[in-house]
């Protein structure tokens, strides 16, 4: 089973419940309708990978996230998450009707950092993506459609959180294409402070 680190500890989720559409301008980027209630799909334990892994037979996008870990069914942690995806086959199952687990919960689809306490006040967290030393791609409480508060209750309205479980709570505007080779780094900061930061290498 895969596993995480939560400060020091090793968790194995039993899944990762992940949130589209939660950011405004990527919806528009992506030429997507805003949902009426939160977006929610799911990847296995499975497709969490502690590396980025370039696909040389697919494209694969990445979606940079701000991600939270469940203990006793509350929000105990929090971290950086990679949703990564295969665009095209998610458009064409789109098309189709089709759900879109074989574009989005392959196995390595899911990238953590280390996750760090949280103290509840989830106003106070942002994210930073750069690739290659650029910004790419940032988020934080006030560009959430759906906050971290409401979508753990309305998630628990269906589905049962696990010790270890982990929320993605959606990308923010500047997804793309994964080449070998970039450097990915991602910063998670409470106010100003940097509270994770961490490299990846795609492989």
């Amino acid at each position: 089973m895969n596993s995480v680190k939560h400060n020091g500890r090793t968790l194995i989720p039993s899944k990762v419940v992940c949130i589209g559409r939660n950011y405004v301008e990527h919806i528009e980027e992506l030429d997507n309708e805003i949902p009426t209630e939160p977006v929610v799909f799911i990847k296995p334990n499975s497709a969490i990978s502690n590396n980025i892994e370039n696909n040389q037979d697919e494209e694969i996008h990445y979606e940079g996230e701000i991600s939270f870990i469940i203990e006793n069914n509350k929000i105990s942690g929090i971290g950086f998450g990679l949703d990564l995806t295969k665009r095209k086959l998610q458009n064409v199952l789109k098309s189709k009707g089709l759900p879109w687990e074989r574009a989005k919960a392959f196995d390595k689809s899911a990238v953590f950092s280390e996750f760090v306490s949280c103290d509840g006040d989830y106003q106070s967290y942002k994210m930073e993506l750069y690739i290659d030393n650029h910004l790419i791609q940032f988020a934080n409480y006030p560009l959430m459609i759906n906050k971290p508060e409401m979508l753990i209750t309305d998630i628990q309205r269906f589905l049962t959180l696990e010790d270890g479980d982990i929320i993605m709570t959606g990308t923010p505007k500047g997804v793309g294409i994964i080449n070998l080779g970039q450097l990915f780094t991602a910063k998670i900061y409470e106010n100003e402070e940097i509270i994770i930061e961490q490299s990846w290498l795609v492989q």
